[in-house]
């Protein structure tokens, strides 16, 4: 039996791009590239194939991109690349360049996730088989899920980081109006994700008439776990009852009985307090459908590169027919 060729695997962010080699199953070099240092995906991946990859000659690539993904490319949400799947195989001489958007890497993920890769939030339980979601907060807010029809799997891929964002008390009608005066619209994204807890900090503060010091999403955090800063507790309190919330939306909307996992940046950074706030009473919060969601698992996917788990399943389990698919 032949060893299938080596694949260059990606997961580029708005901040950084990790770059791996794939031998098999297995990951042979990995490395990460800011991606402000470089002027293009082409440039940092031709940095990575002379360096940690030499001599490895990749022909085919599976590429995940944070954006929506369009005929094969991605202009990067929150940063100036160009991900494009064309561009990249004549820039690196590749036959086969696929380029997924990375919350669909993440959903091709999920079946390979071990016990080990997650913080359970709730009772643990197990899911049926099922539609499994994954949703999360990051640069952006992603929403993807990984669905099951006889021995097919299919990735779908949504943009339910824009959905209207909803409120469940008075205290919350309060911020989103505020938030609605100096947004118009205020989608999921704008309150879940790293810009959006600093938007929920000044809401807050506004609502209150306080003043509060300018501070960014990784300082509201650190406040709010030193319970040192009455504002910062509280929009880390909201942020967790709106992704209840919200998870329990897709659940019910996408009949995700495999489970609802939490991906991205953000929350793997305080999973003790996303375990101990209202994020799995919200969930189920859903009036005569709460004993369905009762028995849907809740989790934090904490693998340190859950992306390149999906790029390899999708690699290796999928073969290069499926690969195609996504040009």
């Amino acid at each position: 039996m032949t060893t299938p060729a080596s694949a260059l695997i990606a997961d580029i962010g708005a901040t950084n791009a990790r770059f791996a080699l794939l031998e098999g199953a297995e990951l042979a070099v990995s490395e990460t590239y800011a991606v402000a240092d470089y002027a293009s995906p082409i440039e940092a991946a031709r940095h990575f194939l002379s360096g940690p990859a030499a001599g490895h000659a990749p022909k085919r690539a599976l590429i995940a991109a944070a954006g929506p993904v369009e005929h094969g490319r991605v202009a990067l949400t929150n940063a100036a690349w160009i991900v494009d799947s064309d561009r990249i195989s004549k820039g690196l001489a590749m036959t086969d360049v696929a380029v997924l958007n990375d919350f669909e890497a993440l959903a091709w993920a999920l079946p390979a996730l071990r016990p080990e890769h997650l913080v359970t939030l709730g009772a643990p339980r197990a899911g049926d088989r099922g539609t499994m979601a994954v949703l999360g907060p990051g640069s952006g807010f992603g929403l993807a899920a990984m669905a099951f029809a006889g021995d097919n799997e299919v990735a779908l891929v949504t943009e339910g980081g824009h959905a209207t964002l909803s409120s469940e008390n008075r205290r919350e009608d309060a911020i989103i109006l505020a938030l609605r005066q100096q947004f118009h619209h205020v989608s999921v994204e704008r309150v879940l994700s790293g810009s959006g807890l600093m938007q929920l900090y000044h809401a807050i503060a506004r609502v209150d008439d306080e003043t509060v010091p300018e501070r960014d999403s990784g300082e509201i955090v650190a406040h709010a776990l030193a319970d040192d800063c009455k504002v910062s507790r509280e929009a880390l309190e909201l942020f967790c009852a709106f992704l209840g919330s919200v998870a329990g939306n897709v659940a019910l909307t996408l009949g995700a009985r495999g489970g609802v996992f939490i991906g991205g940046g953000i929350a793997p950074r305080f999973t003790d307090f996303l375990r101990s706030s209202a994020f799995r009473e919200r969930f189920e919060a859903k009036g005569r459908m709460s004993s369905y969601l009762a028995h849907i698992p809740t989790a934090v996917i904490v693998h340190p590169l859950p992306a390149f788990l999906g790029l390899t399943y999708l690699a290796n389990v999928r073969g290069r027919s499926r690969a195609h698919d996504h040009h």
